[in-house]
């Protein structure tokens, strides 16, 4: 088993063109009937900061669900965010980016770790009452550029906090640090047997070269859940420094056809969707 979540949020805010609404919202009706376990639609952030996501909820009007499986995820940048993510019936996943890094969470949330811890937990709690599932990531998961501390004894000691939260979906992200397969492998081995009732997953932002081994380095260690972009462009405006593109879904999908892996994935479909993707993202700076 593995799920691959799309993340067309992530290959539209990185870029300085804003993708119109309308061509936004034909694209996610294509990637909505790939056959994704969650397709990442949209965020409420701050559009002084990110443009690019201001018409989200625009977006998510002029999708047709008729028929559609895909959960549908959207990045919730605060409480009130994610209060108002909470009574939309079409929403089935509020994401947060959590992160142990000082200067991370500064920098993109003007928060500070405890504040955010408790965002998490107000996350947590939303969802639970309106029957949606939290996604909360750890944003540098791996390291930071910044200085800051670091080590797999002090993400297992923050991951255990959102445990005692109720939360149990934790995406893992490098956002703007290259990682190695060794680093990767390390980090699971680790918390799967610490917390067995967690779903981890790998947010990977890298290169084209090496890919392979950072993907099987985290599957061999027991992760499930990949998260993806098409054509692998985007990534986090706001991490600082170079940034780096997301891994490329298409991927992902060669990586589970060389392990015989069954995906719900229609072939025919990704294959048209990365051509869309492709014109999609073509005029884009």
């Amino acid at each position: 088993m593995m799920k691959i979540i799309e993340s067309p949020r992530e290959g539209m805010q990185g870029f300085s063109r804003i993708i119109p609404t309308a061509e936004k919202a034909r694209y996610i009706n294509g990637l909505l009937r790939v056959g994704f376990d969650v397709v990442e639609t949209g965020s409420l952030v701050s559009p002084k900061f990110i443009p690019q996501m201001a018409d989200s909820m625009e977006v998510l009007k002029k999708l047709d669900l008729t028929g559609v499986s895909t959960g549908m995820m959207f990045l919730a940048a605060g409480n009130r965010g994610a209060e108002a993510l909470a009574s939309v019936d079409e929403i089935t996943h509020i994401s947060y980016p959590f992160s142990i890094s000082p200067a991370f969470l500064l920098h993109n949330l003007n928060t500070t770790v405890e504040e955010s811890l408790q965002t998490a937990g107000k996350i947590v709690n939303l969802c639970t009452q309106h029957g949606k599932q939290a996604v909360i990531y750890i944003s540098m998961a791996f390291g930071n550029p910044y200085g800051d501390p670091w080590n797999i004894s002090l993400l297992v000691q923050w991951v255990g906090e959102l445990y005692k939260l109720g939360v149990r979906t934790i995406p893992l992200s490098n956002v703007s640090i290259q990682i190695g397969a060794k680093q990767i492998a390390d980090v699971y081995s680790t918390l799967l047997p610490l917390f067995p009732d967690v779903e981890f997953g790998l947010h990977l932002h890298t290169s084209g070269d090496g890919w392979h081994d950072k993907v099987n380095a985290a599957y061999l260690a027991g992760c499930r859940r990949f998260d993806g972009v098409l054509t692998g462009l985007g990534g986090c405006p706001m991490a600082g420094g170079v940034m780096l593109g997301n891994l490329k879904t298409e991927y992902l999908v060669e990586f589970a056809g060389g392990k015989n892996i069954p995906l719900n994935i229609d072939k025919g479909a990704i294959e048209e969707m990365v051509g869309m993707a492709e014109k999609v993202f073509s005029n884009i700076e």
